[in-house]
């Protein structure tokens, strides 16, 4: 900008100056017009409240303005609730005049400027309800005139100044609904003047000040929801002005002072939500102003000490969530009391119900549940003529409950749940036409449902859930045309669903599961357009399902299941709202109706235990919310859609026991948050995916019965949060990895009848949670049985029988003492069981020959055994050489016998030549008794008489005879025969 363009601003400014001084004819009204006109140009006015501040107009006609008497100045400016926005305008400054400045219920944002001190005759300062942040300048000390200060509900920060125990003039004092930190500065002392304090609702900590006893005109002082603690102070009791005290929601500790009986004029007491502990000051009796009396919890204890005589002006007591104990006075209330409210909830209270509440006609509000009261209610209790709420839930009471409760004609809301009250529904309850809510569950009232029960036409929630009522349910349910929940489960209940429930138009719950209900579903269903919820399971119905189901929009939770539904589950499909859909064990057919995928917030899909076949709808992978998806005990073909990867929060994934083929996808690995897989009983084929290893999530992992082949992948050991893995009977060959180790959480490991080799991994002992079972069964596993087995201390049953494990079984098993069922047939052990396996059957230990010990034989007895087995073989080689020695010596002495016959006949023969026949016959008769009285005489001739068969008949051709004769045909030495 030039010089020239300058000079024309400034005498533009002058000019204009000029005019506003005509105008007015008042330097002052006109400087504040000129400031308000610019403060205009600052705010953003979306509603045109400021359309009216123009020169066109007098300035004390301007809205929101006020003039002093004589117009000269503007001393209050009132902008409250014009949405106004933008920040605080810093020539509001130049108004030194003003008294009141109400900017409040706008959205004027930024901090609140240390120029405010500027303005002295400021009497009254609204900023409340803004976007206001930052902290209080302490320059607000510099007020003095100030009577009222509201800057509260904001986001102002930081501490409360000090300096503002300067307002000495402050009666109101708002600063609730901030972040102010810090305590309470002790100068609030300063301000005898306060009426009201108003401090509710930030994060101030520290002690309460005592110097606020000094604040003597205080009326009512709230500083509720911060983190104030230590004691509440005694000189609290000064303020005898005071007439509204909140400390509620704090953490103010040790017991409640006495002194507070001098609040004489006290009507509002309310110390909720602390610690303050010890009994109820008796002394409060004194406060006979007192209207509402909130204690509830905090940890006092003792008897209730209040009464009505004293206390005639009370209207609420809430005593809830304490520990107090006794029961309550007879002479609590008086038959003029004042008494609406009554919250004893959540205490120690003890015995009857109590009689003396009896008098308190005005009550209209009576709590007293979760204590332990006991008994038979009081016929007389229509004397509560007046009550419209009644909780007497979570206690002891039985009994029946009396007629006389249908008189009780203002009776809104009926809370008798979690108690033992017994016999059935009175029909007099068809009289309570205010009736809005009747909750009996939990307890063990029989009979049928009364069909009075429907005459109460105010009724929007009915829960009888836990009980025994039995019969049908009321024909004319349909007549409450209001109701909401109708929670019948776990009762006896029978027979069909009377149509008429679909004429309940406002019906949102339905809940009849766990009862003995049959028949098929009412068409008259297509009305209940509100059903959110409906759970009809463990019952009796079949049939198809109506389709009028299609037409039920707002349904969320259907479970159907435990019935005996069939037919196709098409009408289940036309809610886009369905979360949850169960229908497990029914007789559902067909296949899985690709329109489910409309449901793109269905979480828990159930399906299993139908007749459902087909394949899995690959649209299913639009459920991106699916959490559960259970599909298993099916008759389902065909591959897993490579489209379920997409839903990425599955946590849940059973497809067991059914027909499914080709490889196990890979794209399982993806599922980040997968807790449980169930693939097992189907005709999976290829290796177990290495890419399983990233579900870090997963617990249940099962993959049995399949055709799985291949080596167990080492990734397996990733999942560190595994609790169970079976794999058992599939193909799988190698070895058991050692990085199983890894899976510290495992409580159950099935790895039997694969084709597994090697010897089982040492790491496996560091598995310290197996409990439920370790069963390697049935593989071709070798080596010894590693001792580190014996730290599981937890197993319950270990298997490891028909493998080829050998050596002795290690002594640490001795110490699985918690092991119910063990089996170790069937391999090639050996050596003394542990004496801790006597207790187990022989039949845990056969087929391996060289074990010993109880329950098998003693060790010292198969050693025995065994030396006997040596003696024996001993004996049979002693036996077998002693007949071979024998067989040798006879054969020998044979042998010597012949050759000496041969020779001799030799003899005989070339005498016979010589001498003749006498001579041979003589020779003969001399040689037969010389061997045989000879040196073998002694035989008594057994030997010999065996020879002497051997006749020997004399040959014609003697050449020939001695040729045929000698057997060994050796030549017969005469010289030494001595012939």
């Amino acid at each position: 900008m030039d010089s020239t363009q300058i000079s024309r601003f400034s005498l533009f400014i002058t000019f204009f100056s000029c005019i506003l001084a005509f105008s007015f004819g008042d330097n002052s009204s006109s400087t504040d017009a000129h400031w308000l006109l610019r403060i205009k140009s600052k705010l953003v006015d979306p509603a045109g409240v400021l359309e009216s501040w123009s020169l066109r107009a007098h300035i004390c006609s301007w809205n929101g303005l006020t003039c002093s008497h004589d117009e000269a100045f503007v001393i209050a400016l009132n902008l409250s609730a014009s949405t106004l926005s933008g920040s605080i305008p810093t020539e509001l400054w130049n108004l030194v005049s003003l008294q009141t400045l109400d900017l409040s219920l706008n959205l004027i944002t930024g901090s609140i400027p240390p120029e405010i001190g500027r303005l002295r005759n400021l009497r009254t300062l609204l900023l409340f309800a803004n976007n206001l942040s930052g902290k209080i300048p302490t320059e607000i000390g510099l007020l003095k005139k100030l009577q009222v200060l509201r800057i509260g509900d904001n986001m102002l920060a930081a501490q409360i100044p000090r300096s503002i125990g300067n307002l000495t003039e402050l009666r109101v004092l708002g600063l609730a609904y901030s972040q102010l930190n810090g305590s309470i500065p002790a100068e609030i002392g300063n301000l005898k003047n306060l009426v009201f304090l108003d401090l509710q609702h930030n994060s101030l900590s520290g002690f309460i000040p005592a110097e606020i006893h000094n604040c003597e005109e205080l009326q009512n002082f709230a500083a509720s929801n911060n983190m104030l603690d230590g004691e509440i102070p005694a000189s609290i009791g000064k303020l005898k002005s005071l007439q509204i005290l909140n400390l509620a929601n704090n953490s103010l500790s040790g017991s409640i002072p006495p002194e507070i009986s001098g609040l004489s004029n006290l009507q509002y007491l309310n110390l909720l939500g602390n610690r303050l502990n010890g009994e109820i000051p008796w002394e409060l009796n004194h406060l006979v102003q007192l209207q509402k009396l909130d204690l509830s919890s905090n940890n006092l204890s003792g008897t209730i000490n209040l009464l009505n005589i004293h206390l005639q002006n009370l209207q609420v007591v809430v005593f809830s969530n304490n520990a107090l104990t006794g029961s309550i006075p007879s002479n609590f209330c008086l038959k003029n009391s004042n008494l609406q409210q009554l919250f004893l909830a959540q205490n120690k209270l003890s015995g009857g119900f109590p009689l003396g509440l009896l008098n308190c006609s005005s009550l209209q509000q009576l709590d007293l549940s979760n204590n332990n009261l006991e008994g038979e209610l009081p016929p007389t209790i229509d004397k509560l003529e007046n009550l419209t709420d009644l909780l007497l839930n979570n206690n002891s009471f039985n009994g029946s409950l009396p007629p006389e409760i249908g008189n009780m004609s203002n009776l809104e809301n009926l809370y008798l749940f979690d108690n033992m009250i017994t016999g059935s529904i009175p029909v007099e309850i068809g009289k309570l036409q205010s009736l809005s809510t009747i909750y009996l569950y939990d307890n063990q009232m029989s009979g049928s449902i009364p069909m009075e029960l429907t005459n109460c036409a105010s009724l929007t929630a009915i829960d009888f859930f836990g009980n025994h009522f039995s019969g049908s349910i009321p024909e004319t349910i349909g007549k409450l045309k209001d109701l909401v929940l109708l929670q019948l489960r776990q009762n006896d209940l029978s027979g069909p669903i009377p149509p008429s429930l679909g004429y309940c138009k406002k019906l949102q719950q339905l809940a009849l599961a766990d009862n003995k209900l049959s028949g098929s579903l009412p068409a008259t269903f297509r009305f209940l357009s509100q059903l959110s919820t409906i759970t009809l399971y463990n019952n009796s119905f079949e049939g198809p399902l109506p389709d009028s189901l299609y037409s039920l929009r707002n349904l969320k939770i259907i479970n159907f299941s435990h019935n005996k539904f069939s037919g196709t589950i098409l009408p289940l499909t036309g809610s886009n709202s369905l979360t949850a859909l169960d229908l497990t064990n029914n007789s559902f057919s067909g296949s899985i109706p690709s329109r489910l995928a409309i449901s793109t917030n269905l979480g828990r899909l159930r399906l299993a235990n139908n007749l459902l076949n087909g394949s899995i709808p690959s649209e299913l992978g639009r459920l991106k919310e699916l959490i559960f998806l259970d599909l298993s005990f099916n008759n389902l073909t065909g591959e897993v859609p490579s489209q379920l990867s997409t839903c990425q929060k599955l946590q849940h994934l059973l497809l067991n026991d059914n027909h499914f083929t080709g490889k196990m996808p890979s794209w399982l690995g993806s599922l980040q948050d997968l807790g449980e897989l169930h693939l097992s009983s189907n005709n999976f084929q290829g290796q177990v995916p290495a890419e399983l290893g990233n579900c870090s999530r997963l617990l249940k992992l099962s993959l049995h019965t399949n055709n799985l082949s291949g080596q167990i992948p080492r990734e397996i050991g990733q999942l560190t949060s595994l609790n169970v893995l079976n794999l058992q009977r599939n193909n799988l060959s190698g070895s058991i990895p050692p990085t199983i180790q890894q899976c510290k959480k495992l409580y159950e490991l099935r790895l039997s009848e694969n084709w597994l080799s090697g010897p089982i991994p040492s790491e496996i002992g560091k598995l310290t949670e197996l409990q439920v079972i370790l069963d390697l069964s049935r593989n071709l596993l070798s080596g010894e049985i590693p001792s580190s087995l014996g730290d599981l201390l937890k197993l319950e049953r270990l298997n490891l029988s028909f493998n080829r494990l050998g050596g002795e079984l290690p002594s640490s098993l001795g110490q699985l003492t918690s092991l119910v069922t063990l089996n170790l047939s069937n391999n090639h052990l050996r050596g003394q069981l542990p004496s801790t396996f006597s207790g187990f059957p022989p039949t845990s230990f056969s087929g391996n020959d060289k074990l010993c010990g109880p329950p098998l034989t003693s060790c010292m007895d198969s050693a025995g055994h065994e030396n006997n087995i040596l003696s024996s073989t001993a004996v049979v080689c002693i036996i077998v050489a002693i007949v071979f020695t024998s067989t040798v010596i006879c054969l020998v002495m044979i042998y010597i016998m012949l050759r000496m016959w041969c020779n001799m006949r030799k003899v005989l023969i070339s005498n016979s030549s010589e001498g003749g026949g006498n001579g041979i016959e003589q020779i003969k008769r001399e040689d037969q008794e010389r061997w045989m009285y000879g040196d073998e005489k002694k035989r008594k001739g057994e030997y010999w008489r065996v020879m002497s068969s051997m006749a020997l008949v004399p040959s014609q051709n003697h050449d020939d005879h001695i040729s045929s004769s000698c057997i060994f045909q050796v030549k017969m030495d005469t010289k030494k025969l001595g012939i």
